[in-house]
C-alpha cells in the first residue's frame, strides 16, 4: 500500500517589526503590511513517510517470499501449512485453515460450508486452545468464517470480546482463546477459479494493537496467492487419484489357482505420478504358467489405459498358446497399430503417441522344470537356486515395444525345484541418486535366502532395494517354482493304428485307479478314446498319449501334424463330427497349442466334478 500523504499544518507568521528590518540593513516595508496587517501564509509541511515506507516494504517482502514458499509441492495439506508457515509470525500469531474433505482428496466440494475440516493449526506456541488438526468444523453462520465465505471477501474483526457472531459459536472455547490473549482476528476465503477451497483465519495475541485495513488487505493477497497454489495441488491429486484408480483396476485384482508356482507380487505407485507398469499370472495347459511384467513409458492416464489394453492383448496372446517371442511379436505390432491411430504420425505425436514399452514374458512347465523366457528392452529377472546362488539371467535383450519389424529371441533354462524367478520392472533399480550397479548388488544380497516364502522376499526385495522417493512405478513379482512328480504323469507312444485305442483306454483306467481316481474313469476313457481317434485319423505319428495328476486330471494327445481340430455344429444326418462336442462337454476346458514338431490337443477335468 501506498504511504499517506504528508501532513502540512498552517503557520501563521507576524509582520516583522519595522525597527529590527532597518536594524539588519534591510529596505523598509511598505504595502498592505504595515500596521501589523499579514503579508502572506507559510505553509511548514512535517511529512511522516519514514514508517509508513518500511511497512510497504515488509508487506513486499512477505509478498515475495510466499510467492518462493507457498507451493513448492503438489500436495494440498502442505501447500496449506505453507501459507501458515509464512504468515507466522509477520502477519499473525497464530493461524488456522479448513478445508472441505472433498478438497483435500482432490475434488471440488459441492456444499464445502458443511464439511470442513480443521487441516492447519500453526502458531508462536502450541499451548493455544484451536481445534485440533482433523476436527470437522461446523460453522455457525453469523461466524466470520461463514460471513467471508458467503460474500467472498475478508472479514476483519478488531475486537474479538465484541464479536458477538464469532463468540456465539462456541462460548466455551472462545473464553479460553480470549483468555490467551488473542483479541484481533482477520478472516479470509480461499478461492480459485470461482470455487471455494476453505477459509483461512489469522489471529493477534502479542501486539496490544487490533488488526487494521492494511493487514486485512495483505492477507487478503496472501491467501489469493496460496489458493491458486493450493487448486493446482488439489487439480493434481484429482488427476493423480483417477490415474492411480485406473492403474489399480487394470492390474490384478488377485492371483489365479495355478500349481506350477508360488507366487507373491507388489506394485508401488510413484511419488510424480502413475505410470503403466504392470504385471500377470496366467495359467496355461499342461499345467504350465505365464509369467509377465511390463512398463510402459510415460506418467498419467494415457500411459495407465495403454497398460490396460496391452495387458488385455497380452493375456489373449496367451491363451492361444504362443511362443514368448511370438507373443512379443504380435504386441510389438498391436503397439504401431496404436502409435499410428493415436497419432504418432502427426505433428502432435510428441504429446499424443505412445513412445513404447518394454515385456518380459516367462512360460514354465512344472513337469520338465523348464522356463522359456523372451524379453523386449526390459531389465533381465534374477534367480534364485535352491542353495541360495543368485544371479541375473543373460536373457537377448531384444528391441522395446513400438519399433516395429525387430525379431525377439526365446532362451530355455532349466529351474530346478523350489527356484525362485523374480521380475521387476525398472523403477526398483533405477534411481537419479545412486548407480544401478549399486542397485544389483543390493537386490543380490537381499534374495540370497532361498528359504523364504515368495511374499517374505517381495518385502525384502522393497526394503532393501526401493528408492525411498520413487520417481516411477515398482512392479515386483517372485514366484517359487514347483514340479510335478514323476509318479503323477504317465505317457504312451503309440502308432497310427486304430487298434491301439483300445489299449490306451485300458492303460488309463489302470492308471486312473493307481492313482485313486476310479470315479473319473469312465469320462477319462471317453475323452482319450476321441482325441487318440482323432490323431489317428487326422494326425501324423509318432502319437503320444500323457495323463498329468495335479490339481485337475489333464489329458493331451500329441501328434507331429499342424491341422488342428475345429468344432462344428453336425446335421442329423451327418454320421461324424461330434466327437469334439462330446469332449467339450465333458472336459472343463480344452484347446490345441502349437510345438516345434506338430500340436497337442489337451482337455483338463476337475477332480471334483467326477
Amino acid at each position: 500500500p501506498a504511504a499517506p500523504p504528508p501532513t502540512f499544518r498552517p503557520h501563521v507568521a507576524p509582520a516583522p517589526d519595522p525597527a529590527s528590518v532597518r536594524a539588519r540593513g534591510a529596505p523598509p516595508a511598505d504595502g498592505p503590511a504595515q500596521g501589523g496587517r499579514v503579508r502572506g501564509l507559510v505553509l511548514v509541511g512535517e511529512p511522516e513517510v519514514g514508517k509508513y515506507a518500511v511497512a510497504a516494504r515488509r508487506r513486499l517482502e512477505l509478498l515475495a517470499e510466499a510467492s518462493n514458499r507457498i507451493g513448492t509441492t503438489l500436495d494440498v495439506s502442505r501447500t496449506a501449512w505453507e501459507l501458515a508457515e509464512t504468515a507466522v509470525p509477520r502477519l499473525a500469531d497464530f493461524v488456522t485453515i479448513d478445508l472441505p474433505g472433498g478438497v483435500l482428496l482432490g475434488e471440488e466440494s459441492p456444499h464445502p460450508t458443511t464439511e470442513m475440516h480443521r487441516t492447519v493449526v500453526h502458531g508462536i506456541r502450541e499451548d493455544c486452545p484451536f481445534y485440533p488438526v482433523g476436527t470437522q468444523v461446523s460453522l455457525r453462520p453469523t461466524t466470520p468464517h461463514m460471513r467471508c465465505i458467503a460474500t467472498g471477501q475478508p472479514v476483519l474483526e478488531q475486537d474479538l470480546k465484541a464479536a458477538f457472531g464469532w463468540m456465539a459459536q462456541d462460548p466455551q472455547h472462545a473464553e479460553l482463546l480470549l483468555a490467551h490473549n488473542i483479541h484481533s482476528l482477520i478472516t479470509v476465503p480461499l478461492l480459485a477459479r470461482g470455487a471455494v477451497l476453505g477459509v483461512a483465519s489469522f489471529y493477534r495475541s502479542q501486539d496490544p494493537s487490533p488488526y487494521g485495513d492494511d493487514d486485512r488487505s495483505l492477507a487478503q493477497e496472501l491467501v489469493a496467492r496460496a489458493s491458486l497454489c493450493i487448486d493446482n495441488a488439489r487439480r493434481y491429486t484429482r488427476e493423480h487419484t483417477l490415474a492411480l484408480s485406473l492403474q489399480r483396476s487394470l492390474l490384478p485384482r488377485g492371483l489365479p489357482e495355478q500349481s506350477a508356482v508360488e507366487v507373491a507380487h507388489r506394485y508401488l505407485p510413484a511419488e510424480s505420478g502413475v505410470g503403466g507398469d504392470w504385471f500377470d499370472v496366467i495359467p496355461l495347459s499342461g499345467a504350465r504358467v505365464a509369467l509377465l511384467v511390463g512398463d510402459v513409458v510415460g506418467h498419467g492416464l494415457h500411459a495407465a489405459a495403454t497398460m490396460g489394453r496391452l495387458r488385455t492383448a497380452a493375456r489373449n496372446f496367451a491363451e492361444l498358446e504362443l511362443a514368448p517371442d511370438e507373443l512379443l511379436t504380435h504386441l510389438d505390432n498391436l503397439m504401431v497399430r496404436l502409435d499410428r491411430e493415436e497419432g504418432g504420425d502427426g505433428p502432435d505425436s510428441a504429446s499424443t503417441g505412445i513412445v513404447g514399452a518394454t515385456c518380459l514374458y516367462a512360460i514354465y512347465d512344472p513337469t520338465s522344470q523348464q522356463c522359456t523366457m523372451a524379453r523386449a528392452g526390459h531389465p533381465p529377472p534374477a534367480l534364485v537356486r535352491p542353495d541360495g546362488a543368485v544371479s541375473l539371467l543373460d536373457l537377448p535383450a531384444g528391441p522395446p515395444l513400438g519399433l516395429g519389424g525387430l525379431p525377439f529371441e526365446s532362451v530355455e533354462i532349466q529351474l530346478p525345484e523350489h527356484s525362485q524367478l523374480v521380475l521387476y520392472t525398472d523403477g526398483l533399480i533405477e534411481d537419479r541418486h545412486r548407480d544401478v550397479d549399486v542397485a544389483l548388488d543390493a537386490l543380490n544380497r537381499a534374495l540370497a535366502h532361498p528359504d523364504r516364502a515368495p511374499e517374505d522376499t517381495c518385502q525384502a526385495v522393497l526394503d532393501a532395494v526401493a528408492p525411498e522417493h520413487p520417481a516411477d512405478d515398482i512392479a515386483l513379482l517372485v514366484a517359487r517354482t514347483n514340479a510335478v512328480p514323476a509318479d503323477r504323469i504317465a505317457t504312451w507312444e503309440l502308432d497310427a493304428d486304430p487298434a491301439l485305442v483300445s489299449e490306451v483306454r485300458a492303460a488309463s483306467v489302470s492308471q486312473l485307479n493307481r492313482w485313486g481316481l476310479e470315479e473319473s474313469a469312465f469320462a477319462t476313457e471317453l475323452l482319450l478314446s476321441e482325441l487318440v481317434t482323432n490323431a489317428v485319423r487326422y494326425g501324423t505319428a509318432p502319437i503320444r498319449v500323457r495323463l498329468i495328476h495335479d490339481r485337475n486330471l489333464i489329458c493331451e494327445v500329441h501328434d507331429a501334424s499342424s491341422s488342428a481340430p475345429r468344432m462344428r455344429q453336425s446335421a442329423t444326418t451327418d454320421e461324424g463330427g461330434r466327437g469334439l462336442f462330446l469332449v467339450a462337454q465333458l472336459a472343463q476346458s480344452w484347446g490345441t497349442r502349437y510345438t516345434t514338431g506338430g500340436k497337442v490337443i489337451w482337455a483338463e477335468c476337475t477332480l471334483a466334478a467326477a
